[in-house]
């Protein structure tokens, strides 16, 4: 009994041990998707066409780094994605991807791109013209969660009033990463 206590606790160092940075004790705040899927879903088509990254949160797995262009495509079920930008080394980089009604049912989108996992995508505010805030949360085992945030523009830069517009924003704004050239 006491060995596999041992091992149990040793177990539970290593793991905590690997839990990445962007992994964080709690749940994903608490966001009416229902409500917002409904008020976006008959609007998809507006929300086509180019859309530039504006800030983000911390996020490791965004491979494009600078210069972020996405080319959203909305063949009435789905949106392709034609991503554009610089690596963390200043190369030219492309990644295609989908954004696609969740598969399981969940009011909200979700996001796939090549060579990565699906992810949730929750338009929490847009005006269609101007500015995009996108949010994704996930829930882990024994109570962690990772989050990431979005604000586009459909230029490559955002004028003030549109970065703090919505109320949605505070969720996260304060761990937005701001991009100041293109």
């Amino acid at each position: 009994m006491r060995t596999s206590l041992l091992c149990l606790a040793l177990v539970a160092v290593v793991a905590a041990d690997r839990i990445p940075g962007f992994v964080v004790p709690g749940k994903c705040p608490a966001v009416d998707e229902r409500m917002l899927y409904s008020q976006q879903k008959p609007n998809f088509q507006r929300y086509a066409g180019t859309w530039y990254e504006i800030a983000l949160t911390n996020n490791p797995y965004q491979l494009i780094k600078q210069c972020v262009r996405n080319e959203y495509t909305y063949d009435g079920t789905k949106f392709n994605v034609r991503t554009t930008g610089t690596d963390a080394h200043g190369n030219a980089i492309t990644r295609n991807g989908q954004v696609l009604p969740n598969p399981f049912g969940e009011p909200h989108l979700s996001v796939d791109y090549e060579a990565s996992w699906m992810a949730p995508y929750v338009i929490l505010d847009t005006d269609y013209e101007n500015f995009s805030c996108i949010y994704s949360c996930a829930g882990h085992n024994f109570g962690y969660y990772a989050d990431f945030a979005f604000i586009f523009s459909r230029s490559p830069t955002l004028a003030d009033r549109y970065y703090r517009q919505s109320r949605s924003f505070s969720i996260v704004i304060r761990r937005m990463e701001r991009f100041i050239s293109f």
